[in-house]
């Protein structure tokens, strides 16, 4: 009977891992505070990862090589009385078909990210409920992390996740916290998320197809096709420029992107590529250091 007990636990255990869509790595930097011997960040940083790690966020089965990288890089700056003011880089990147690499796909830094922790507090998401800043801030990334790759994978696929992260935004902006008001600025999560839904920005979400669906994807296959369906995203791209200018998502798209586009046009068979480094400069003139390095 022990045997059988144990072998069904050994069972739902497995399936359970199985379920799961992240591999995530959390790192908490607490040098500015004067205090990194505390227990109390080694047991935050093991909390959010196991909060990250252990929880099936969609109802998607995927083995392991299917699963979504991603770091959450937290930067303490003070620490005081159970209370935190830091910063949180999110990245993410996701297999390409039919190669050993993975491609950036999510590359964004919170300033507006101050909590209040108690060593050992649990970490439970529940859409419903808001149960500290903590918590819906590392949710509303995984379903914006969850939506974009979904958008990798198929036309506008990632609406769903997009609109439960919209969920995380209203049930977080009664606990006056920065970040989920729209009067927060152009880089909070509440922007972030508004852009993601809104239908000036379809386009943006439509290179996210064109670009790794069709391009990465099948770059094993012919590459210079490949290419070309990588510059057809850029030109989508600066069609969204043309109607809105410096947007949050253009910039967080090129964050992610600036090296591996450099290196896609850089490596394999040469193409013309006069006109999309032009509408690079254009578009993303922070990454002309990039843009310049590569040979046309």
């Amino acid at each position: 009977m022990i045997k059988i007990k144990l072998t069904f636990l050994l069972l739902f255990i497995s399936l359970a891992s199985f379920a799961q869509e992240f591999n995530s790595v959390v790192t908490v930097n607490t040098n500015q505070t004067g205090k990194s011997n505390l227990s109390i960040f080694k047991t935050l940083q093991k909390s959010i990862q196991d909060l990250v790690n252990q929880n099936t966020w969609t109802d998607n089965d995927l083995e392991d090589f299917e699963k979504i990288t991603c770091n959450f890089f937290i930067n303490v700056t003070e620490y005081d009385s159970d209370n935190f003011t830091a910063t949180i880089q999110v990245q993410a990147s996701r297999p390409v078909y039919g190669s050993n690499i993975s491609t950036p796909i999510f590359n964004y830094k919170d300033d507006q990210f101050n909590f209040s922790y108690t060593e050992f507090q649990p970490l439970n998401y529940n859409p419903n409920t808001y149960s500290s800043n903590l918590v819906s801030t590392i949710s509303f990334y995984i379903y914006t992390i969850l939506g974009i790759d979904a958008d990798t994978f198929s036309p506008m696929g990632g609406t769903a996740h997009f609109q439960e992260a919209n969920l995380i935004v209203n049930t977080a902006q009664q606990s006056g916290r920065q970040g989920w008001q729209s009067s927060d600025g152009n880089q909070s999560r509440f922007r972030l998320n508004s852009d993601l839904l809104s239908n000036n920005f379809t386009k943006f979400r439509q290179v996210l197809y064109v670009y790794h669906r069709e391009g990465l994807d099948t770059m094993h296959k012919d590459v210079d096709a490949s290419k070309n369906k990588i510059i057809e995203s850029i030109d989508l791209l600066k069609q969204v420029n043309s109607s809105r200018p410096n947007s949050l998502l253009l910039r967080t798209f090129f964050d992610a992107k600036a090296d591996e586009i450099t290196n896609i046009f850089n490596g394999g068979p040469k193409i013309d590529l006069t006109q999309v480094l032009n509408d690079l400069r254009r578009i993303a003139p922070f990454y002309n250091n990039k843009w310049g390095s590569i040979k046309n």
